[in-house]
Protein backbone atom coordinates (compact mmCIF):
# COMPACT_ATOMS: atom_id res chain seq x y z
CA UNK A 1 0.00 0.00 0.00
CA UNK A 2 1.16 3.53 -0.97
CA UNK A 3 2.59 5.50 1.90
CA UNK A 4 0.78 8.66 2.52
CA UNK A 5 3.83 11.13 1.58
CA UNK A 6 4.02 8.92 -2.10
CA UNK A 7 0.14 9.73 -2.01
CA UNK A 8 0.18 12.76 -1.40
CA UNK A 9 3.08 13.19 -4.04
CA UNK A 10 0.63 12.41 -6.91
CA UNK A 11 -1.29 15.70 -6.30
CA UNK A 12 -0.13 18.62 -7.50
CA UNK A 13 0.64 21.25 -5.00
CA UNK A 14 -1.45 24.04 -6.65
CA UNK A 15 -4.62 21.63 -5.56
CA UNK A 16 -3.45 21.50 -1.59
CA UNK A 17 -3.50 25.61 -2.00
CA UNK A 18 -6.63 25.46 -4.04
CA UNK A 19 -8.06 23.20 -1.13
CA UNK A 20 -6.54 26.29 1.51
CA UNK A 21 -8.05 28.71 -0.62
CA UNK A 22 -11.78 27.17 -0.29
CA UNK A 23 -11.64 26.43 2.97
CA UNK A 24 -9.84 30.12 4.05
CA UNK A 25 -12.99 31.48 3.37
CA UNK A 26 -15.27 28.92 5.37
CA UNK A 27 -14.11 29.81 8.53
CA UNK A 28 -15.60 33.46 8.34
CA UNK A 29 -19.24 31.84 7.55
CA UNK A 30 -19.23 30.29 11.06
CA UNK A 31 -17.46 33.19 12.70
CA UNK A 32 -20.33 35.34 11.75
CA UNK A 33 -22.41 33.59 14.77
CA UNK A 34 -18.99 33.91 16.66
CA UNK A 35 -18.34 37.84 16.67
CA UNK A 36 -22.64 38.44 17.63
CA UNK A 37 -21.87 36.43 21.29
CA UNK A 38 -18.12 37.20 21.65
CA UNK A 39 -15.37 39.61 21.64
CA UNK A 40 -13.07 38.88 19.02
CA UNK A 41 -9.66 37.88 20.85
CA UNK A 42 -12.22 35.01 22.22
CA UNK A 43 -13.02 34.15 19.22
CA UNK A 44 -9.15 33.93 17.85
CA UNK A 45 -8.31 31.84 20.85
CA UNK A 46 -11.65 29.28 20.45
CA UNK A 47 -10.22 28.94 16.79
CA UNK A 48 -6.81 28.35 17.67
CA UNK A 49 -7.70 26.27 20.79
CA UNK A 50 -10.14 24.01 18.84
CA UNK A 51 -7.54 23.73 15.63
CA UNK A 52 -5.15 22.28 18.71
CA UNK A 53 -7.53 19.99 19.98
CA UNK A 54 -7.90 18.41 16.77
CA UNK A 55 -4.24 18.86 16.10
CA UNK A 56 -3.79 16.66 19.33
CA UNK A 57 -6.46 13.79 18.62
CA UNK A 58 -5.16 13.77 15.29
CA UNK A 59 -0.93 13.58 15.35
CA UNK A 60 -0.31 13.13 18.94
CA UNK A 61 2.59 15.33 18.09
CA UNK A 62 3.92 15.78 21.75
CA UNK A 63 5.41 11.87 21.49
CA UNK A 64 8.00 13.02 18.73
CA UNK A 65 9.55 16.05 20.66
CA UNK A 66 12.65 13.69 21.33
CA UNK A 67 13.16 13.50 18.46
CA UNK A 68 13.29 17.32 17.50
CA UNK A 69 16.69 19.24 17.51
CA UNK A 70 17.00 22.32 19.52
CA UNK A 71 16.87 24.79 16.30
CA UNK A 72 13.48 22.52 15.30
CA UNK A 73 12.69 23.32 18.48
CA UNK A 74 12.62 26.81 18.41
CA UNK A 75 11.48 27.27 15.07
CA UNK A 76 8.32 25.62 16.04
CA UNK A 77 7.96 27.31 19.11
CA UNK A 78 7.98 30.60 17.31
CA UNK A 79 5.54 29.43 14.28
CA UNK A 80 3.40 28.99 17.81
CA UNK A 81 3.67 32.77 18.91
CA UNK A 82 3.09 33.96 15.41
CA UNK A 83 0.09 31.88 14.61
CA UNK A 84 -1.71 33.08 17.93
CA UNK A 85 -0.86 37.11 17.32
CA UNK A 86 -1.35 36.75 14.13
CA UNK A 87 -4.86 35.18 14.91
CA UNK A 88 -5.79 37.51 17.42
CA UNK A 89 -4.66 40.96 15.59
CA UNK A 90 -6.32 39.59 12.27
CA UNK A 91 -10.26 39.41 14.61
CA UNK A 92 -9.11 42.64 16.06
CA UNK A 93 -8.71 43.89 12.52
CA UNK A 94 -11.52 43.00 10.94
CA UNK A 95 -13.45 44.21 13.99
CA UNK A 96 -12.79 47.71 13.17
CA UNK A 97 -11.86 47.63 9.49
CA UNK A 98 -13.85 46.36 6.26
CA UNK A 99 -12.32 43.05 5.07
CA UNK A 100 -11.45 44.02 1.96
CA UNK A 101 -9.45 46.32 3.32
CA UNK A 102 -7.32 43.88 5.92
CA UNK A 103 -6.89 41.71 3.28
CA UNK A 104 -5.35 44.23 0.53
CA UNK A 105 -2.74 44.92 3.56
CA UNK A 106 -2.21 41.72 4.26
CA UNK A 107 -1.66 40.01 1.13
CA UNK A 108 0.75 42.90 0.47
CA UNK A 109 3.47 40.77 2.50
CA UNK A 110 3.05 37.60 0.10
CA UNK A 111 3.53 39.91 -2.65
CA UNK A 112 6.14 41.24 -1.05
CA UNK A 113 7.71 38.22 -0.46
CA UNK A 114 7.12 37.09 -3.84
CA UNK A 115 9.38 40.27 -5.01
CA UNK A 116 12.21 39.33 -2.97
CA UNK A 117 12.14 35.96 -4.61
CA UNK A 118 11.42 37.15 -8.50
CA UNK A 119 14.13 35.97 -10.75
CA UNK A 120 13.17 36.10 -14.16
CA UNK A 121 11.16 39.03 -16.23
CA UNK A 122 8.43 36.66 -16.97
CA UNK A 123 7.75 36.07 -13.06
CA UNK A 124 8.35 39.68 -12.30
CA UNK A 125 5.34 40.72 -15.38
CA UNK A 126 3.65 37.91 -13.07
CA UNK A 127 3.98 39.83 -10.03
CA UNK A 128 3.19 42.80 -11.46
CA UNK A 129 -0.32 41.28 -12.69
CA UNK A 130 -1.09 39.62 -9.45
CA UNK A 131 -0.56 42.62 -7.47
CA UNK A 132 -2.47 44.64 -9.94
CA UNK A 133 -5.59 42.14 -9.69
CA UNK A 134 -5.47 42.05 -5.98
CA UNK A 135 -5.39 45.99 -5.54
CA UNK A 136 -8.45 46.11 -7.82
CA UNK A 137 -10.25 43.36 -5.79
CA UNK A 138 -9.90 44.48 -2.34
CA UNK A 139 -10.24 48.26 -2.85
CA UNK A 140 -8.40 50.10 -0.61
CA UNK A 141 -10.20 52.85 1.04
CA UNK A 142 -8.61 54.76 4.23
CA UNK A 143 -11.49 55.13 7.29
CA UNK A 144 -10.70 57.57 10.66
CA UNK A 145 -9.66 53.95 12.30
CA UNK A 146 -5.97 54.41 13.42
CA UNK A 147 -6.40 51.02 15.62
CA UNK A 148 -7.72 48.90 12.95
CA UNK A 149 -4.84 49.89 10.75
CA UNK A 150 -2.64 49.63 13.25
CA UNK A 151 -3.73 45.42 13.90
CA UNK A 152 -3.88 44.78 9.80
CA UNK A 153 -0.38 45.59 9.44
CA UNK A 154 0.85 44.50 12.04
CA UNK A 155 -1.28 41.03 10.93
CA UNK A 156 0.23 41.52 7.72
CA UNK A 157 4.15 41.55 9.14
CA UNK A 158 2.74 38.54 10.63
CA UNK A 159 1.30 36.76 7.68
CA UNK A 160 5.18 37.09 6.31
CA UNK A 161 6.89 35.59 9.44
CA UNK A 162 3.76 32.85 8.96
CA UNK A 163 4.69 32.18 5.14
CA UNK A 164 8.51 32.13 6.06
CA UNK A 165 8.52 29.87 9.15
CA UNK A 166 5.99 27.60 7.71
CA UNK A 167 8.26 26.95 4.70
CA UNK A 168 11.16 25.94 7.47
CA UNK A 169 8.75 23.30 9.00
CA UNK A 170 7.59 22.39 5.78
CA UNK A 171 11.01 21.16 4.98
CA UNK A 172 11.50 17.19 3.96
CA UNK A 173 12.90 15.74 7.21
CA UNK A 174 13.63 11.93 7.92
CA UNK A 175 11.89 11.69 11.66
CA UNK A 176 9.04 14.76 11.82
CA UNK A 177 6.81 15.89 9.39
CA UNK A 178 5.76 19.26 8.75
CA UNK A 179 2.46 18.26 10.05
CA UNK A 180 3.66 17.03 13.18
CA UNK A 181 5.74 20.31 13.58
CA UNK A 182 2.59 22.25 12.77
CA UNK A 183 0.29 20.56 15.29
CA UNK A 184 3.23 21.17 17.82
CA UNK A 185 3.17 24.54 17.06
CA UNK A 186 -0.64 24.69 17.47
CA UNK A 187 -0.28 23.59 20.56
CA UNK A 188 2.08 26.66 21.47
CA UNK A 189 -0.33 28.87 19.59
CA UNK A 190 -2.87 27.38 22.17
CA UNK A 191 -0.97 28.27 24.93
CA UNK A 192 0.22 31.41 23.84
CA UNK A 193 -3.53 32.97 23.48
CA UNK A 194 -5.02 31.68 26.59
CA UNK A 195 -3.76 34.80 28.93
CA UNK A 196 -5.57 37.35 26.47
CA UNK A 197 -8.79 35.74 24.96
CA UNK A 198 -9.56 32.69 27.55
CA UNK A 199 -12.11 34.89 29.59
CA UNK A 200 -13.85 36.04 26.47
CA UNK A 201 -14.43 32.26 25.05
CA UNK A 202 -15.56 31.50 27.92
CA UNK A 203 -19.47 31.93 26.82
CA UNK A 204 -19.00 29.68 24.64
CA UNK A 205 -18.12 27.07 27.06
CA UNK A 206 -21.49 26.62 27.88
CA UNK A 207 -23.46 27.21 24.71
CA UNK A 208 -23.56 24.17 22.80
CA UNK A 209 -24.24 26.66 19.41
CA UNK A 210 -21.38 28.51 20.05
CA UNK A 211 -19.24 25.85 20.72
CA UNK A 212 -20.11 24.02 17.45
CA UNK A 213 -19.54 26.85 15.21
CA UNK A 214 -15.64 27.57 17.22
CA UNK A 215 -15.36 24.05 16.23
CA UNK A 216 -16.22 24.91 12.67
CA UNK A 217 -13.66 27.92 12.57
CA UNK A 218 -11.22 26.22 13.60
CA UNK A 219 -11.42 23.03 11.62
CA UNK A 220 -12.10 25.36 8.34
CA UNK A 221 -9.97 27.96 9.40
CA UNK A 222 -6.55 26.73 10.84
CA UNK A 223 -7.06 23.05 10.70
CA UNK A 224 -7.62 21.89 6.94
CA UNK A 225 -6.02 25.14 5.25
CA UNK A 226 -2.54 24.80 7.59
CA UNK A 227 -2.63 21.27 6.54
CA UNK A 228 -2.86 22.18 3.11
CA UNK A 229 -0.49 24.82 3.00
CA UNK A 230 2.22 22.55 4.45
CA UNK A 231 1.17 20.01 1.52
CA UNK A 232 2.13 22.81 -0.86
CA UNK A 233 5.16 24.24 0.81
CA UNK A 234 6.85 21.42 0.93
CA UNK A 235 7.27 21.29 -2.84
CA UNK A 236 6.95 24.67 -4.02
CA UNK A 237 9.84 27.75 -3.72
CA UNK A 238 8.76 30.43 -0.96
CA UNK A 239 8.07 32.94 -4.16
CA UNK A 240 5.62 30.78 -5.79
CA UNK A 241 3.65 30.15 -2.99
CA UNK A 242 3.44 33.38 -1.76
CA UNK A 243 2.37 34.42 -5.59
CA UNK A 244 -0.33 31.81 -5.32
CA UNK A 245 -1.69 33.81 -2.36
CA UNK A 246 -2.65 36.04 -4.71
CA UNK A 247 -5.91 33.82 -5.71
CA UNK A 248 -7.19 33.90 -2.33
CA UNK A 249 -9.47 37.35 -3.09
CA UNK A 250 -10.52 36.20 -6.66
CA UNK A 251 -11.47 32.60 -4.96
CA UNK A 252 -13.14 34.76 -2.24
CA UNK A 253 -15.03 36.76 -4.91
CA UNK A 254 -16.08 33.02 -6.91
CA UNK A 255 -17.22 31.74 -3.15
CA UNK A 256 -19.03 34.82 -2.68
CA UNK A 257 -20.98 34.60 -5.93
CA UNK A 258 -21.20 30.55 -6.54
CA UNK A 259 -22.60 29.95 -2.36
CA UNK A 260 -23.81 33.83 -1.74
CA UNK A 261 -25.31 34.61 -5.45
CA UNK A 262 -23.01 37.76 -4.97
CA UNK A 263 -22.64 38.71 -8.26
CA UNK A 264 -19.28 40.44 -9.02
CA UNK A 265 -18.91 43.86 -10.13
CA UNK A 266 -16.80 44.89 -13.67
CA UNK A 267 -13.92 45.99 -11.26
CA UNK A 268 -13.99 42.51 -9.28
CA UNK A 269 -13.72 40.27 -13.00
CA UNK A 270 -11.09 42.48 -14.16
CA UNK A 271 -9.21 41.64 -10.85
CA UNK A 272 -9.82 38.37 -10.97
CA UNK A 273 -8.62 37.67 -14.65
CA UNK A 274 -5.80 39.94 -13.84
CA UNK A 275 -4.62 37.71 -10.83
CA UNK A 276 -5.48 34.23 -12.83
CA UNK A 277 -3.47 35.57 -15.68
CA UNK A 278 -0.14 36.77 -13.37
CA UNK A 279 -0.39 33.15 -11.58
CA UNK A 280 -0.59 31.44 -14.79
CA UNK A 281 2.59 33.27 -16.26
CA UNK A 282 4.51 32.44 -13.65
CA UNK A 283 6.70 29.70 -13.65
CA UNK A 284 8.80 28.16 -10.71
CA UNK A 285 12.40 28.19 -10.67
CA UNK A 286 13.91 25.88 -10.14
CA UNK A 287 17.76 25.49 -9.44
CA UNK A 288 20.05 23.07 -12.30
CA UNK A 289 21.69 20.52 -10.51
CA UNK A 290 25.01 20.44 -10.64
CA UNK A 291 27.20 19.61 -14.06
CA UNK A 292 28.01 15.29 -13.32
CA UNK A 293 31.47 14.75 -13.08
CA UNK A 294 32.98 11.26 -14.16
CA UNK A 295 34.02 9.83 -11.61
CA UNK A 296 37.74 8.77 -11.36
CA UNK A 297 38.74 5.39 -11.16
CA UNK A 298 39.83 3.78 -8.80
CA UNK A 299 43.83 3.31 -7.90
CA UNK A 300 45.91 0.25 -9.39
CA UNK A 301 46.54 -1.97 -6.77
CA UNK A 302 49.29 -3.17 -8.39
CA UNK A 303 50.96 0.61 -8.89
CA UNK A 304 50.75 1.57 -5.40
CA UNK A 305 52.78 -1.61 -4.81
CA UNK A 306 55.35 -0.82 -7.19
CA UNK A 307 55.62 2.75 -6.00
CA UNK A 308 55.46 2.02 -2.03
CA UNK A 309 58.85 -0.78 -3.23
CA UNK A 310 60.53 1.81 -5.47
CA UNK A 311 60.35 4.62 -2.46
CA UNK A 312 61.51 1.73 0.15
CA UNK A 313 64.41 0.73 -2.41
CA UNK A 314 65.32 4.93 -2.37
CA UNK A 315 65.05 4.66 1.54
CA UNK A 316 67.28 2.10 2.20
Amino acid sequence: MPSPRGLTDRVPPHAFFLASAVFHYLGPSFAVLLFVRLEPTGVAWLRIATAGAAFALWRRPWRLLAMLSSDDRMVIGGLGVVLAVMNTVFYQAIARLPLATVGAIEFAGPIAIAAWGTRTMRNLGALVLAAAGVIALTEVRLTAQPVGYLFAFANCGLFMLYILLGHRIAANAPDVSGIDRLALAMLVATLAALPVGLRQALPAFTDAPLMAAAVGVGVSSSVIPYVCDQLAMRRLPRASFALLLSLLPASAAAIGFLVLRQAPSLVDVIGIVLVVAGVGLHRVEETRPPRHQPARPPPDPSRICNRATTRLTISL
